[in-house]
């Protein structure tokens, strides 16, 4: 009988000695939430205070030092040059805090006097030189005591090593800031505004939206968007599918892809001048290729920018397949290379045709790609200009969302009307997004 000593199982380890990864993190998650609202606070009452106008006669206010001058000619340039001073000045202030604090030396409590003071007294140096208005040391104060607690805060409760939170603040900060001043706050602007009239100034409810559905420019904007998303990806991702598997087998392959991703190449106002030569139209002598094919029959040449309904919007819809085929292709091409061969030969022993490999094999292997495709071309869809703009200038019920917003802006001084057809546009990318992400997370649970 064997010896069950040599046998015996080692003990269970116990879940104290668990490594550190797996140990619970919601420590981390609350000073995440707590360094995210903080320095939101802090960078919306920045922004109020540098964009607000001083108060008129009041005399600048300085720690015991004059920078009048200074400030005279800082306030006497253009807001577009003043803004970017100030958000420098800002940032080399607060890149010298997390300096002063990640490189301080460790031990002891002087490292602690020191970021704590450095939280404090930086800033309040920092915005006092920025903004030294009557009545500005208040929200210096105030300012200076949130991000410094927001600091200090991320300091004492880092987990992951010595200065992380504040290096990741470091490198997040100057995006964190771009995202909100020029798309955070611009669709919470563009929201509230499209409850208001066309002067921004009375709030009129959901009139505004009931005129994107109601109103011939609003109701065609929907609807040729619509037209748009649905039929611009499909047909363009098909094709380029298409494209991708025959060109692959055929000789000349990257001389045939280069002519065929050539038109993504050309920007979409010059795709619209060349096919709107196509279309052209004109009594007499056609210059029009599709018109000349039809008088060369015996026809009639037909205005087919202005042919209704849809046809003309079909017509625009051609342009932007055959500008999207050829990325459409390359991304497909590129992921058909990627497939396993071994698959594809397993497939064929098991007697297969072509058309079977390429559903059971092709199709389920380069799936990813396919969504990527779809969602991408899809999303310039529901945000084309170009095209319309320079072909028909939304004239025959040809409108979209992007065209309509802009023109409703510009040309009607409407800024109700163009913030609601906005917002409906924000309602329809938004799905795509969504479900972008959903597939994504999607594959990763499945690696």
């Amino acid at each position: 009988m064997s010896d069950t000593t040599d046998t015996a199982a080692p003990p269970a380890v116990r879940s104290t000695d668990a490594p550190p990864s797996r140990r619970p993190t919601g420590g981390r998650s609350t000073s995440a939430i707590i360094v995210a609202v903080g320095l939101i606070v802090v960078v919306a009452l920045f922004l109020f205070m540098i964009t607000r106008a001083p108060v008129e006669g009041a005399r600048p206010v300085s720690l015991g030092f004059s920078l009048n001058s200074f400030f005279t000619w800082l306030g006497g340039l253009s807001p577009i040059i003043q803004i970017p001073i100030i958000l420098v000045v800002f940032g080399a202030v607060v890149g010298l805090i997390l300096l002063l604090i990640e490189y301080a030396p460790r031990p002891g409590r002087f490292y602690f006097w020191l970021r704590l003071v450095a939280c404090f007294a930086i800033p309040t140096l920092a915005f006092m030189l920025l903004r030294p208005y009557q009545n500005a040391v208040v929200w210096v104060v105030g300012i200076a005591v949130i991000l410094g607690a927001v600091l200090f805060y991320a300091d004492y409760r880092s987990r992951q090593g010595a200065g992380y939170l504040f290096q990741l603040i470091l490198f997040a900060a100057p995006a964190s800031i771009l995202l909100l001043i020029g798309l955070i706050y611009p669709a919470i602007a563009t929201v509230i505004q499209s409850f208001f009239d066309k002067t921004g100034d009375e709030f009129v409810g959901l009139e505004n939206y009931q005129w994107v559905f109601t109103n011939p420019e609003g109701f065609w904007s929907v609807i040729n968007t619509l037209v748009w998303v649905l039929l611009a990806p499909t047909f363009a991702t098909v094709i380029g599918l298409a494209y991708a598997v025959f060109i692959d087998k055929a000789r000349g392959e990257k001389y045939l892809k280069v002519l065929i991703f050539m038109p993504f190449a050309i920007s979409f106002v010059g795709a619209g001048i060349i096919w709107k030569f196509v279309y052209d139209y004109r009594q007499g002598d056609q210059v029009g290729i599709l018109n000349a094919i039809v008088t060369a029959f015996g026809g009639a040449p037909v205005s087919w920018l202005d042919a209704q309904p849809l046809i003309n919007t079909f017509l625009l819809l051609v342009v932007f397949i055959w500008s999207q085929t050829g990325l459409a292709m390359m991304i497909l091409s590129a992921a058909i290379k990627a497939v396993p061969a071994e698959q594809m030969e397993a497939a064929q022993l098991d007697g297969t045709n072509a058309w079977e490999r390429f559903t059971n094999v092709t199709v389920p292997g380069i799936r990813s790609s396919l969504i990527v495709v779809f969602t991408t071309i899809a999303i310039g869809a529901l945000k084309v200009y170009d095209v319309v703009a320079v072909m028909t200038g939304g004239r025959a019920n040809t409108t979209v969302l992007a065209f309509e917003m802009v023109n409703q802006q510009q040309r009607f001084q409407s800024y109700g009307h163009s913030a609601a057809l906005a917002v409906v546009l924000f309602l329809f990318v938004t799905p795509l997004i969504v479900f972008n992400v959903y597939q994504l997370r999607k594959q990763r649970e499945i690696r």
